[in-house]
């Protein structure tokens, strides 16, 4: 206890990391403060009541960091971002401008960021009608007039823009990545909000299923920590050089690949394309065609978050995005390059690309394992649903992998500035 304080006390006093943590929190203050201030003409008393009821528009909320529940002016939070991101991402792999503007380091960086921003001003646009189509045929929000809904969808899209301005403020001058921390915040806001809807419908005799259910979220918090810090070691030996009476190299180290190169990122992914169908359905429902109107019900109904289909597919999807993002953020071919020209092999494998497809190899098996992982935190929140019957705390496992890597994620950022300062750490 003394070290852990002892090493809160150094960080505080040093200027720059304490004007980073300081200018974090400013933020995320500044971010709850806006998520408490509603769009006009929305009944938020039957608003919460509808998302008591709807697994699907909790999870929404999750991911817009908390401020869909008040329908705020940032009601939409990050989702246009995320999928923009997305797109981007997939366009990367097909065009090959973009491909090549992503190889060349910062500034193609800064341009595909300035794409994902651009993109994302029609996304929340469109969005923002979808969500106040949903929402008058729910009954929740009165019918506007035409530019009573353009102001509408222009302050829904502005919203959009200032949560994006703020997690980047928060890359560039605070601690951890921005929209994670914003999403991080969101949840750890909504948590009392779920304590308190499970403890209104509580029963004694349902006492043993609330115990279950903080026994397994205890559980899932340790694999989750185990699973984000476990890696795999390659070793890699560095050939020796004699120059005069002098020995360099020659020492060996190890290349550690984790088994969730990927983070959180493929769980956001999935999540804003599976819940597509659900909105679609909920969305064309109310229209006045019938053929219309049952297809979209049938929609709805097939991928309702509970169900069968609905895991199934998220499931999937959870997978696939895992490999696909560690294939983006991890390249054996650059890797293998690199250590060939430091003079770096792995024992019993030759430099170049036999060192690549070994590393690919490696990266494939152990990569399985953490999208299966992945993949069944997912959908836990239906499985827990389903063996304990609490259906109002729909953070589940998605939530709880979020908080606990952004945690780790920003641990390791002040451990990092730590060592730099020579002082120790919060990890050894």
């Amino acid at each position: 206890m003394n070290k852990v304080l002892n090493t809160l006390l150094n960080i505080w006093r040093i200027p720059d990391l304490r004007k980073r943590l300081l200018f974090t929190a400013g933020i995320l203050v500044v971010f709850r403060l806006a998520a408490h201030i509603p769009v006009p003409g929305v009944d938020l008393r039957a608003l919460r009541e509808l998302f008591a009821k709807s697994q699907l528009l909790g999870l929404l909320d999750i991911f817009s960091g908390g401020t869909l529940a008040n329908f705020s002016i940032m009601a939409l939070g990050l989702n246009p971002y995320i999928n923009a991101s997305i797109i981007l991402q997939l366009l990367t792999m097909v065009v090959p401008q973009l491909e090549v503007l992503s190889k060349e380091g910062e500034y193609g960086q800064q341009k595909i960021n300035q794409y994902t921003r651009l993109i994302t001003v029609p996304l929340a646009a469109f969005q923002a009608f979808g969500m106040y189509a949903l929402l008058k045929n729910q009954q929740i929000i009165a019918t506007f007039s035409p530019l009573n809904l353009l102001g509408l969808i222009i302050t829904m899209t502005a919203g959009t823009i200032f949560l994006m301005w703020l997690g980047e403020l928060i890359t560039e001058n605070g601690i951890g990545n921005g929209i994670s921390m914003i999403i991080f915040a969101g949840i750890v806001g909504r948590l009392p909000v779920s304590l308190g809807q499970t403890a209104a419908i509580l029963e004694p005799e349902n006492l043993f299923n609330l115990l279950s259910f903080i026994a397994m979220s205890i559980l899932v918090i340790a694999a989750v920590v185990y699973v984000n810090e476990a890696s795999r070691r390659v070793k890699i030996q560095y050939a020796r050089r004699i120059m005069g009476r002098r020995v360099y190299g020659g020492q060996s180290t190890y290349l550690p690949l984790r088994i969730n190169q990927a983070g959180v990122i493929p769980i956001i992914f999935a999540v804003s394309l599976i819940l597509l169908p659900s909105m679609l359905g909920n969305f064309l429902g109310g229209v006045g065609n019938p053929v219309v109107s049952q297809v979209a019900k049938i929609m709805a109904n097939v991928f309702r978050p509970a169900g069968f289909t609905y895991n199934v597919i998220y499931f999937l999807l959870v997978v696939g995005f895992t490999y696909f993002y560690t294939a983006i953020i991890f390249n054996p071919e650059k890797i293998a390059e690199e250590l060939k020209k430091y003079g770096g092999f792995i024992p019993g494998i030759r430099p170049g690309k036999s060192t690549a497809d070994y590393l690919n190899r490696i990266l494939t098996k152990i990569t399985l394992i953490g999208a299966i992982f992945l993949g069944l935190i997912a959908i836990l929140p239906s499985l827990i649903q389903g063996m304990t019957g609490i259906a109002t705390m729909t953070i589940g496992g998605t939530g709880i992998l979020i908080v606990v890597s952004v945690v780790l994620e920003t641990v390791r950022q002040l451990e990092a500035m730590m060592v730099m300062r020579s002082y120790d750490g919060f990890l050894r």
